[in-house]
């Protein structure tokens, strides 16, 4: 969990420089928003033969390896000075972080029972959010005290922007969270000789999307549109209370931070928690009932931001905004390796997250570019585009989820049937 805090702070900071940024390098919004997608290309591209690589090797020292290098590129976005450069620190960003997550599923999924799966993997999914948070808050005070700052001369680097010094900050905790890694043991994996859990024979990846192909297909499609309704939210929100009320987006970004830290640190554990309750009641397809909820919680609240009269209040509203916003993904990440079998479990997990990045990758450059075209016309333009794309995505992800509920129960049925553990 601490590692997806420190690789959230790394991934979000990017959301709280947008503004100087622009006016140091002449950006558009299109062009802020494809540093972002940069990130979640390759970070999906990179999660497939990484997950292969935990489906057979110390998962432990890939997270390592992974925590080292996202950590690097990090502080390389400290002293490159155009956008191609940029663009380029936040692939290796993507890379690096690739590591996390399918290792992370593979060896959480090899040491709980799977009716604790739903609340153990909203915990470690649940970094992210504190990650955001504090991205959000300490990204904020960071950006507050170089941003107005003069060009800085570092030796043997050069002289960078001052917005740049967030990048050498917010990489620092990495430092720390890489020798708390190796603390860690690397647990013996369903199946093996000396574990208590067997699994007879190998599972074919075919067979298992072949299988269970309606639950899957709506699974990813519905989740995949909700996380680019989410990423659009949450990259763009510091600027909106820029353009909308004056405030400077770091100054906005501390008091969203702190919501976001709290209320959507509720809303992922507690949604977790009752969907855990509900399967142990055999109800299975509670997790997507509850995901619906929070989707649909969420498309009301953007809805009602549009029309704030200050500040105060679309904060306010937000509170509720990012409870909501973070009920769906800690349970579309708990569904998997609940149906998923242990020796193909990392790699299910990357096929999603290669299939859910299209909405990381779209999300922010979308926003953007209806931003820059479609609502010129308004000060107010992007949060119309992202209400728009809230109103549109959000409810084309709440229909496919709607959908695979039935499918997905059946797929945990014929599980139970083979598996004691749930």
């Amino acid at each position: 969990m601490l590692a997806m805090v420190v690789s959230f702070i790394d991934r979000q900071i990017i959301a709280l420089i947008i503004e100087p940024m622009k006016h140091d390098l002449n950006l558009s919004d299109t062009a802020v928003g494809w540093l972002y997608s940069g990130f979640a290309i390759f970070y999906a591209i990179a999660g497939y033969p990484l997950a292969w690589l935990a489906d057979r090797k110390n998962r432990k020292v890939i997270i390592s390896v992974g925590l080292c290098v996202w950590t690097f590129f990090t502080m390389c976005g400290g002293v490159v000075q155009n956008f191609w450069s940029i663009f380029m620190s936040r692939i290796g960003v993507g890379v690096g972080e690739a590591t996390l997550t399918p290792c992370a599923h593979s060896i959480i999924g090899d040491t709980m029972q799977k009716k604790q799966l739903p609340l153990a993997i909203a915990i470690f999914q649940g970094g992210s959010i504190v990650g955001t948070g504090l991205a959000f808050i300490f990204g904020g005070l960071v950006v507050s005290y170089v941003r107005n700052s003069a060009p800085i001369d570092l030796p043997i680097i050069g002289t960078i922007f001052s917005w740049q010094l967030a990048f050498f900050i917010v990489a620092c905790p990495g430092i720390l969270v890489f020798f708390l890694l190796l603390t860690i043991r690397e647990p013996l994996r369903a199946g093996s000789a000396l574990s208590e859990v067997h699994t007879p024979e190998k599972t074919s990846l075919r067979s298992f999307y072949t299988v269970n192909r309606k639950a899957i297909l709506c699974h990813h499609l519905g989740f995949a549109s909700l996380v680019l309704m989410g990423y659009a939210f949450v990259f763009w929100t510091p600027s909106f209370f820029e353009r909308s009320y004056g405030i400077p987006a770091e100054e906005a970004a501390v008091v969203y931070g702190l919501i976001f830290l709290v209320s959507g640190s509720l809303g992922t554990v507690l949604s977790a928690s009752f969907a855990q309750k509900r399967m142990a009641q055999g109800q299975y397809g509670s997790m997507f009932s509850i995901a619906m909820f929070g989707a649909s919680g969420l498309i009301l609240s953007i809805a009602l931001i549009q029309v704030a009269e200050s500040a105060f209040v679309a904060f306010l509203l937000y509170v509720p905004a990012l409870f909501f916003l973070n009920i769906p993904f800690g349970l579309s990440f708990g569904a998997l390796p609940i149906i998923a079998a242990p020796d193909i479990r990392a790699r299910v997990v990357a096929i999603y997250m290669l299939v859910v990045s299209a909405g990381n990758a779209i999300g922010p450059p979308l926003a953007g570019w209806l931003s820059d075209t479609f609502f010129t016309s308004s000060d107010d333009s992007l949060m119309q585009s992202l209400t728009f794309i809230a109103l549109f995505f959000g409810a084309l992800g709440v229909t496919l989820i709607a959908y695979g509920k039935t499918a997905f129960a059946e797929s945990v049925n014929r599980v139970a049937n083979k598996d004691t553990r749930l």
